[in-house]
């Protein structure tokens, strides 16, 4: 499936990011996903340390499927390979993915690219590097990367406005500080527990894509 640029930055509006960690007993990602695009997740994003390739590969390819029916963009978290193999939207990779490798030619012109920047001179670069958009973080404390440092707003708002394609937020972002980044300039935001970690994931999106959309709307 071909996103334009200005679906691709609407899809920024609640980027949600698996993790199978928080699945309760009996509970698939396909199951938990399936909850969280009903309730207005916009991207979504397969996210696996440690699984084998095969099985990576087998999650992709449900989660893709599903997505579809959604019309929602679904990218493989830093395997270029898994992405190609399953058909997925496109691919997410970090600065130590992009060393010596031109990820756009691997996978084509209409696949999705994004990259992962922390300053504005790594935005600008993966802007050239082809991506179509930026993920931006930590900008707040989180588990999930534990050296990762909190980002100044102003700093946000310096490479959000560096670029030209769109930025979304990423680290530590939940409910109750998700409009702190209100005027920062950011797209969306990408969340990985206060979505897949929360007792009802469904009710959570919800409330996230709705606190979202009041952060978009303060930019303007």
């Amino acid at each position: 499936m071909k996103f334009t640029k200005d679906e691709i930055r609407s899809s920024m509006l609640l980027y949600a990011v698996t993790d199978r960690m928080w699945l309760k007993e009996g509970e698939s990602l396909v199951d938990v996903a399936e909850k969280v695009l009903q309730n207005g997740a916009t991207f979504l994003q397969i996210r696996e340390k440690d699984l084998d390739e095969e099985s990576f590969e087998e999650e992709s390819e449900k989660l893709k499927a599903l997505c579809n029916g959604y019309h929602v963009p679904f990218v493989v978290n830093d395997s270029v390979e898994v992405a190609l193999q399953c058909g997925a939207d496109g691919v997410h990779v970090g600065q130590s993915d992009i060393k010596g490798r031109d990820i756009r030619a691997m996978i084509g012109p209409d696949k999705i690219l994004g990259i992962s920047a922390g300053t504005v001179e790594q935005a600008i670069a993966a802007e050239k590097a082809g991506a179509d958009y930026i993920g931006v973080g930590a900008v707040f404390p989180t588990s999930t990367k534990k050296d990762a440092k909190p980002m100044e707003t102003e700093l946000l708002r310096r490479i959000s406005n560096s670029v030209s394609i769109p930025v979304v937020a990423i680290g530590g972002i939940n409910a109750g500080n998700m409009l702190k980044l209100s005027g920062s300039g950011v797209d969306g935001v990408a969340v990985v527990s206060a979505i897949f970690g929360a007792e009802d994931p469904g009710r959570a999106t919800a409330e996230l894509r709705e606190l979202s959309a009041q952060m978009v709307a303060a930019h303007e």
